[in-house]
């Protein structure tokens, strides 16, 4: 017993000092877009740039164990998304529109000094990161998608798919007048098992707008459609740009809230390179469910020949 407990202290010990290593080794930079202030940590100094794109509710420190893979040969760039942690909460639903959320993405490549970024999103961070390949694919050397399904699949599924409508239910709730009054930040670190960084989480979440964090959905989620269509039919919406850039998508198949089959038929929307990973283990916050095997995913794909 006394053996299993010095191993446990050991394992404990060694995670908080890499952790805190981590957090001292990153760079904190911030850039404007507009009026609003964007902060992001930085790792790396050579290659190509890499940014990364949280969701809800998170911050940029989900993507610890991705930075600390990649930034040997790439440099690195995790933002805090705007009304999150050190970046500016501007008031209002229309701040949260996704214009605004790409021009913010822009910002942060622009101040990188480089034409073209790899962007890789998750959760919200992924939504935006489709929607930047879309409306800016000379800003995107290559695109990481985790969890989120392309929005013509994902709108196929709500309007299709009834696990997918009530999973996501939450997200109807979500825009429900007031709904940020009953968030907390505490309960906002309730899917955090790693317990080294939940004081983390619980300070960055203190430091953000919980309202902000809602107007992401009130402003881009999707409606559902006015009549079901099965997995079979594929339109793409007329809205949306094909995708250009290769593209690396992951999932965990025990998401749930975001349903796997919206991703079926995706390179229908997609012309370049595309790769499909689906995990068996990991559920919806896949890059710290299975951290080294999405890392490994990740840094595989970038440094592949296309």
């Amino acid at each position: 017993m006394l053996a299993t407990a010095l191993a446990t202290l050991l394992a404990l010990t060694t995670a908080t000092c890499a952790d805190s290593d981590l957090v001292d080794r990153v760079r904190h930079e911030t850039v404007t877009n507009g009026d609003v202030k964007i902060h992001y940590a930085a790792l790396g100094e050579a290659g190509d740039v890499v940014v990364l794109l949280h969701g809800f509710p998170d911050y940029w420190y989900t993507w610890r164990h991705q930075m600390e893979g990649l930034a040997d040969r790439f440099r690195v760039v995790a933002l805090d998304l705007r009304g999150y942690n050190r970046s500016d909460q501007p008031k209002g639903v229309e701040a949260y529109a996704m214009p605004h959320l790409m021009a913010d993405v822009n910002a942060v490549i622009e101040a990188q000094g480089v034409e073209r970024a790899v962007v890789i999103g998750h959760d919200w961070g992924a939504g935006i990161a489709w929607n930047f390949a879309m409306w800016h694919p000379h800003r995107v050397s290559r695109l990481g998608i985790l969890s989120v399904p392309h929005p013509s699949g994902f709108g196929r599924e709500l309007a299709g798919n009834d696990e997918q409508r009530e999973n996501s239910q939450y997200a109807r709730d979500f825009q429900k007048e007031g709904a940020h009054e009953s968030l907390t930040a505490a309960g906002l670190t309730a899917w955090v098992t790693d317990e080294a960084a939940r004081a983390r989480y619980l300070e960055a979440f203190e430091r953000s707008d919980f309202e902000a964090m809602l107007h992401y959905y009130t402003a881009n989620y999707p409606k559902v459609g006015p009549s079901p269509v099965s997995p079979e039919q594929t339109p793409a919406a007329p809205s949306f740009k094909r995708i250009s850039a290769p593209t690396l998508v992951i999932h965990g198949m025990k998401d749930r809230y975001l349903h796997h089959r919206g991703h079926a038929f995706c390179w229908e929307w997609i012309d370049g390179e595309t790769t499909l990973v689906m995990l068996p283990d990991a559920g919806h916050f896949v890059q710290q469910d299975d951290p080294k095997r999405v890392t490994r995913v990740i840094r595989d794909w970038l440094l592949r020949p296309l």
